[in-house]
């Protein structure tokens, strides 16, 4: 428990906007006017130690400041101004430098890693270009742990991991199925489907799939699972996708959601397809918010009930 007065120092990427003058801030609520700030209070520490306030950033509209838990890898990415040219990047801790292309909107690298390291579960993972990973520190073993003991994973299953970013859950799967055990990921993110291939390149048994899960999963020809893993953005996976994972047989279903209404919505479309909420969790992964995350776990319902 903090003291009076103290707020969390949790977030780990923090996107900074920056007014006319060059001065980094943060937009006021809900409206487009930055407000310039000598320290944003639920920064990191890995963030703050970065110096982001201190600094001249004119020609830039936007700065993004990450810093990796599982390492001392920080990134900062910059987005200029049409027309700009990027500043000379001298922090106070030695940094990678992204750049956001102004004609398409992609990031590529100017110095450093192309990524940061990231650890949960015991297992590195490689998150690139500033990919997804959750925000708050212990966010990643949190889930890990919630999804896992849901699920309870027997050696020689059978799983899927939908909306799998670089491979948190398919990594998490991966160890506790055994070599008789198998995990399909789907992604629709290229660069997060390249990680998730590093990252679990050890295992002969997870395949990475790139697309659209209600897409790529019907072109799959599975007919059967054991255990399904699904972590949708926030609009959900919507109708079509959980009446077709309903369908697979699966003897447990984790959903993690961080929108509750379209949780709730899908836990319907779910109860229409024969399954029925065993637990549900709540996490408080983004303090002083109003925002949640949530993990459901579901199971069929059993017969002449």
């Amino acid at each position: 428990k903090l003291p009076p007065g103290e707020v969390p120092a949790w977030r780990t990427r923090v996107q900074y906007a920056v007014d006319a003058d060059g001065n980094a801030g943060l937009r006021r609520h809900r409206s487009h006017e930055v407000e310039p700030i000598e320290h944003c209070m639920i920064a990191a520490p890995g963030v703050s130690e970065l110096g982001i306030e201190d600094r001249d950033w004119s020609g830039m509209a936007s700065v993004d400041a990450i810093a990796a838990t599982g390492s001392q890898d920080r990134m900062v990415i910059l987005e200029p101004r049409p027309g700009a040219r990027l500043p000379l990047v001298e922090l106070d801790r030695p940094v990678s430098v992204m750049r956001v292309e102004e004609h398409d909107g992609g990031i590529h690298r100017v110095h450093g890693r192309a990524f940061v390291r990231e650890r949960a579960d015991g297992r590195t993972y490689r998150v690139g270009s500033g990919g997804f990973w959750q925000v708050h520190p212990q966010a990643a073993d949190t889930l890990v742990k919630a999804v896992m003991q849901g699920l309870l994973p027997r050696k020689g299953d059978m799983a899927l991991d939908l909306y799998c970013g670089v491979g948190l859950f398919a990594g998490a799967l991966a160890d506790r199925l055994g070599d008789k055990g198998a995990v399909l990921g789907i992604e629709s993110g290229k660069r997060a489907v390249e990680d998730a291939r590093h990252n679990l390149a050890g295992f002969e048994r997870v395949r990475i799939e790139q697309g659209k899960v209600e897409a790529v999963l019907p072109r799959t020809g599975i007919t059967e699972v054991d255990l399904i893993v699904l972590d949708p953005p926030r609009a959900g996976a919507g109708k079509k996708t959980v009446e077709h994972l309903s369908s697979l047989g699966a003897r447990k279903i984790a959903y993690v959601a961080c929108d509750p209404a379209a949780l709730a919505r899908d836990l319907a479309y779910f109860r229409d397809g024969g399954y029925r909420v065993r637990t549900l969790r709540s996490f408080d992964l983004f303090p002083m918010t109003h925002h949640v995350e949530c993990v459901v776990i579901l199971e069929p319902v059993a017969k002449g009930l």
